[in-house]
Formats: C-alpha cells, structure tokens, sequence
C-alpha cells in the first residue's frame, strides 16, 4: 500500500439553496478543490461520489455522480457512487483513499452533496425519511428520535447515571455555535446560550430544537495523491492520511457482549496511525444532537465515562483548548448535508492543519487531527456505518 495524501480541499456553503441543483452545489467544491490541489479535471483518475438519497437523476441521462461529475468537466473515468447514509461520505473518501494506496489511480477526487431543500415541502420530508431509519420513519419520526430513545444511546438512563442535567446536554451547542458564527460557510452562525437552547422547542425528551442539526444543503470534495508523486503536482506541503477505517456496526457478539463500535472503530484508526487519543491536536465529529459529542468524547478516548461535560467546562475542547473539537461548528452550526458532511470534516481538519481557516483558526495548526462519521443507526440494533479518519503533517 502506498502513502496517500490530500493536496486539495473545497466546499460549497450549508444552508438552504433551493434554486440551486446538485450539480451547482458539487461544482462549487470540486472547482474549489481543484485549483486548490493545482490540477486540472483532466489529471482526475478515479472518483467517488456521495449522495444519502442516491439513485437516478429524474428527467437526464446518467446516475448521481457522473451527472454531477461531467458537469465539472471530469469524464471518461471510473465513477463510483455511494450510499452509506450519514456516513456516506467518508466512505467514499475511503473508497478514493483506497484507489490511490493501492496503486490503481495516482490521482482521485472523493465528493460529497446533499440536496434537501428541494422545493416543496412534502419533498423535503421525503428526503428526511430516506435518511431515517425505517422503523421511526414509518411511525411518521425522524432519525432525531432515535438519539433519544435508542437502548445504546439511552440519554435520560445517562442522565441519571452520570448526574448530567440539561445544561450539560446544552454546552457541546453553546460551544459549536460560537465556532460557527465564525465559520463562513456555516448554516447557522449565530451564538447561542445554554438558556436558549434548554429552552427552547422541545423535538422528544429529553432534546430541544437547538440541540438538533438541521435540513441542509451543502457540498465538499478532496483530491487525494500518492505521497510519492505530490511535487508533480503541487508545491504546498501535503496533509497525509495516517489511518481511514470504516466499521459496520455490530448489535451483539455470540457471547452477549455487545461492544460499541465508535470504539472500536476510533481503536483500529489509532492502531492504524500508531497513536494514541492524547496525541489528537483537533477534532471533527459526529454531533447530529448535541449530547453526542459527550458520548463520543469517552468513545474516542478522550475521557473516563461521564466526564464529558467537564472536557468542556474546563475549557479542553474549545476552540482556544488542548484538544479543540468541532472547529468548523459541527453538524449543529456548520449544517449536516447528510451525504456531504464526512467531506466537510475532512476539509475543516485540512485547513485547520494549513493555518488557513480565518477566524475560526486554532490559534496553533494542529499536527494530527481526526474526523469521526457515523450514520445510520437503527431502532433496537447498532447497524451504522462508523468511519475514523486520522490526517497527519
């Protein structure tokens, strides 16, 4: 296997867009990351494309990706599209990942878009539920619910068994927000308070509004090169890819033991890079609910379980912190695309790493940083997909 690294990052804004197509919201990223690695759409090889929603394009010819790909000039090569719900795309970063390492293509491009503001709002409901988990959707709920009441999950048991209150489920949003109101390319840029989010909308118990992401649209891309052939392309200093792993979950052993797969997952990426969880300088996770990010705070190994509020409280994971967390915003602030959001990971950590993220910037780049994706968790069993990618300079 060879040396992988990114040479070029690009993402469209979150938000809403509804006169905007897919193809637009792609283009913007994979132009983006084009000029930004210094190639052309010619010296593409291979690509991957991710959309949640997956499918034909109503009304053209051609799927998903090679409708959005030729859009951006890129032709005539192997595309290949993935559907692998919120973790749709990190896996098809890992699939371009995989083409370069193994020596299939010197050259690849990994994009993610989501359209979910479609027009209608019976559309936008039907996009919703394709990215729900069936049982819930079928009970007319959405895939927030299912943070709520899932057996692995099981906030309110937390909330018992760790003392946590509603504040604490609260300060990973109040947090994130402050990121994103300095993020750009954010959904939702505005500072929020832990009374404001306690407060507000109640969606089910023990979750409020505000601790929900939102419908997004959005778009990323990275173009991903053997480490050994980086000059020929660029000059800048490549952001190396220590370790991509990507686990499906397991509900339950033979044995009965039913192990937590962001674990296991986050273990074999370590493993993978040959670190450890204190040598993580920034982190993107999967925080589509706020409480979230404190149980993948113990999953990664970043603290004793329970302790996650106090990761926060005692200034650890903020921007300006040891370890800081959701730079870019989270899924909360910075918008959860579904079938882009692994890619807007990866080019938050890309530019964090560069010094290149504005005002948002960790005041130090970090060395070593890691994006966390997961999706597709079903009522009653642990059957996501859970990806833990670790870059590296």
């Amino acid at each position: 296997m060879r040396d992988v690294a990114i040479i070029g990052v690009g993402a469209h804004p979150t938000g809403r867009f509804p006169e905007k197509p897919l193809k637009a919201l792609a283009h913007t990223a994979i132009r983006d990351a084009l000029t930004d690695a210094g190639i052309s759409a010619r010296e593409v090889e291979c690509a991957y494309f991710a959309n949640s929603l997956g499918g034909s394009l109503t009304g053209q010819e051609g799927i998903r990706g090679q409708v959005v790909l030729q859009y951006s000039g890129i032709t005539g090569i192997p595309v290949i599209n993935v559907e692998n719900a919120c973790s749709s795309a990190s896996t098809a970063f890992r699939g371009a990942w995989l083409e370069v390492a193994s020596g299939a293509a010197d050259v690849a491009i990994a994009v993610g878009a989501e359209k979910m503001f479609v027009g209608d709002s019976a559309r936008t409901i039907a996009a919703l539920a394709a990215v729900s988990e069936l049982d819930l959707a079928r009970m007319g709920m959405q895939f927030t619910t299912s943070y709520a009441i899932h057996p692995k999950i099981n906030l309110k048991g937390k909330m018992r068994d760790y003392g946590w209150t509603m504040e604490d489920l609260a300060k990973p949003a109040v947090k994130n927000s402050a990121n994103g109101a300095l993020n750009p390319i954010a959904q939702h840029r505005k500072p929020l308070t832990i009374e404001q989010i306690v407060q507000s909308r109640p969606v089910v118990d023990p979750l409020t509004l505000l601790m929900c992401s939102s419908i997004s649209d959005g778009a990323a891309a990275a173009v991903l090169c053997a480490t050994d052939l980086v000059a020929r392309f660029t000059s800048r200093n490549p952001i190396g890819v220590s370790a991509c792993v990507l686990r499906s979950g397991v509900y339950k052993l033979p044995n009965g033991e039913q192990p937590d797969s962001a674990t296991v997952t986050a273990r074999a990426a370590y493993e993978q890079a040959g670190i450890g969880p204190e040598d993580i300088g920034a982190i993107e996770l999967h925080d589509a609910m706020a409480p979230a990010e404190l149980m993948l705070y113990e999953r990664l190994g970043l603290c004793d379980p329970g302790d996650g509020p106090r990761l926060i409280d005692d200034g650890i994971t903020t921007l300006a912190g040891r370890q800081p967390v959701n730079p870019s915003g989270g899924l909360c602030s910075r918008g959860h695309p579904v079938g882009a959001t692994g890619l807007l990971q990866i080019a938050e950590l890309v530019w964090q790493m560069r010094g290149e993220a504005g005002a948002h910037q960790i005041a130090s780049p970090p060395k070593v940083t890691m994006a966390q994706n997961q999706g597709g968790l079903l009522l009653g069993q642990d059957s996501a997909a859970y990806s833990t990618t670790i870059l590296s300079v």
